[in-house]
């Protein structure tokens, strides 16, 4: 019976990529495999034809003496016997590489040793003024360090790893599931390849102790909540050897008494008496710099804001510092004297039926107005 184009078998174009191939091969030999279909030789004739083709097409010289002599181009023998009289395919190296993600098999994957450590965050509580400013601060992190005693090694003093007696050093091992053979890790030295007969008794065999470690930080002027600063290999130490992680300080601003901050600009409110907005005036304000003058005009309103540039942050990444936005809020006088509430009396009687003085007052009760006449 004459061979079936091997494209058809797979169901892709002849320009199909590597990608594609895998894919169209993974629908098919997950459809007809032989486990799952028990004693179905019409399944297990598909399966073969798919492995076959697969095994061709993924090759890059076969594929190329497929293309152009077709099945002639490729030897009718390749492999025979390899891949379980499967097609004479390799079965184990292309369903090592198909079928990893669902038994845990990993072709190709290095064996284990030397890893580099995990990374490391700590949160910096920082007030507003050191923020801006900058400073150097002392932490204490918790984190994992070479044991010293044993150098990292996690054999006792005197002693040394030997070689695994399970994966023989290889770091892997080849487990049969079914009809395939797939690689795993070796679950007694974890891809090490090496075991621990004599551990050492500070680390327990571990390489590794948790020790509160003191670092100074250097923090750079214009932070805000959410910055990072790197410090570069102060994370846990690596497994097996391997370099040390990083230590991820992230930036946490507590709330101010007197400011907000958004950015590079400064908001703050500033109450004033009524008298003043009324007649004007000056007033001494916070900056983070010390106190400034800050004129107010007479007739000044609750939310007028004023600007005092240059009285921000300078960002931390360069450039002209923010400014400080100071919002007016008039304040009302409580707990009258007999004689100021007499006087307030007085002013109050010469204010009405004069909305000269009142001019939003005015605006905001003709808008009543108007609006319960259209009602």
């Amino acid at each position: 019976m004459a061979k079936r184009d091997f494209y058809e078998v797979l169901g892709v174009e002849r320009g199909a990529s590597e990608a594609e191939l895998k894919k169209a091969y993974r629908r098919l030999a997950m459809k007809h495999h032989p486990d799952r279909n028990p004693g179905d030789k019409a399944a297990e004739e598909a399966f073969k034809e798919a492995n076959e083709a697969y095994e061709v097409l993924s090759d890059a010289s076969k594929r190329a003496a497929y293309d152009q002599y077709g099945h002639a181009g490729v030897d009718p023998q390749m492999g025979a016997g390899a891949g379980a009289g499967y097609g004479g395919a390799n079965f184990s190296d292309i369903f090592g590489d198909v079928f990893s993600d669902f038994f845990g098999g990993a072709r190709g994957s290095s064996r284990g040793g030397a890893q580099r450590g995990s990374d490391l965050r700590y949160t910096l509580e920082l007030d507003l003024e050191e923020a801006v400013r900058g400073t150097t601060v002392t932490i204490r992190v918790p984190t994992l360090v070479e044991c010293k005693t044993c150098d990292g090694s996690g054999a006792k003093k005197g002693s040394s790893p030997v070689t695994c007696t399970t994966c023989g050093g290889i770091g892997q091992v080849r487990m049969q599931q079914g009809f395939f053979s797939v690689q795993q890790t070796c679950p007694r030295c974890h891809g090490s390849g090496k075991m621990i007969s004599d551990p050492c008794g500070s680390c327990h065999g571990q390489g590794r102790v948790e020790e509160q470690k003191t670092l100074s930080v250097k923090v750079p002027p214009g932070v805000d909540t959410g910055d990072r600063i790197r410090l570069s290999g102060e994370g846990e130490a690596g497994a097996q050897g391997g370099p040390a992680g990083d230590l991820y300080v992230v930036v946490n601003v507590r709330e101010h008494s007197i400011f907000q901050r958004d950015g590079k600009h400064l908001y703050c409110e500033v109450p004033i008496s009524f008298a003043d907005a009324a007649l004007g005036g000056e007033l001494e304000v916070p900056t983070l710099d010390g106190r400034v003058k800050l004129k107010i005009p007479e007739g000044t309103q609750t939310g007028k804001q004023f600007r005092l540039r240059g009285k921000g942050v300078a960002p931390v990444r360069g450039g002209a510092a923010g400014d400080l936005m100071c919002r007016v809020v008039v304040e009302t006088p409580v707990n009258l004297s007999k004689r100021q509430r007499e006087m307030l009396e007085e002013f109050r009687g010469t204010l009405q039926n004069d909305s000269s003085h009142s001019p939003r007052a005015s605006g905001w009760f003709e808008g009543v107005k108007r609006f319960f006449g259209d009602l």
